[in-house]
């Protein structure tokens, strides 16, 4: 799908600021009411533009413990990604699931509230996913760059 340097813009200042009325987006972007809210709602509709959400930050509710788990899994069984996947979607801690091409398999983003809090996680909860053959903890330390807008 192709956009144009409106649409552009239009993302842009939406990315900028996404609760702004459409009446300021409109301006910041050089187009009219009108305009604005059509072409926003087209995008939505080509789903370009997925939504809005609310971006929380964890760490200022407790949570201080983030971990990212390199899991391998018995690529034997078939079913061990479609298990592993839907197991792991039940432990809340696990805030992302990325999946890979290689020697790891999947990689769990987990928070805890702190190092005891992770290590019942990781005993109760992740240890007990299917199919794991190995898995790799990283301990994050600080995140350097962690891109929200698009070079659009």
């Amino acid at each position: 799908m192709l956009i144009d340097d409106t649409d552009r813009r239009l993302l842009r200042h939406l990315q900028a600021d996404p609760g702004q009325p459409m009446s300021e987006l409109a301006t910041r972007a050089g187009v009219t009411e009108a305009t604005a809210s059509r072409r926003i709602e087209r995008l939505r509709a080509r789903a370009v533009l997925k939504g809005q959400s609310a971006v929380i930050d964890w760490r200022k509710l407790g949570w201080e413990v983030e971990v990212s788990l390199r899991v391998t899994l018995d690529k034997t069984d078939p079913r061990a990604f479609d298990d592993f996947i839907a197991a792991a979607r039940l432990v809340p801690e696990v805030l992302e699931i990325q999946t890979f091409l290689g020697r790891v398999d999947v990689r769990l983003n987990v928070i805890a509230r702190d190092m005891a809090h992770y290590q019942q996680i990781y005993r109760a909860r992740i240890l007990t996913l299917p199919h794991i053959t190995d898995i790799e903890a990283l301990m994050h330390i600080a995140v350097i760059k962690s891109a929200e807008v698009l070079p659009i």
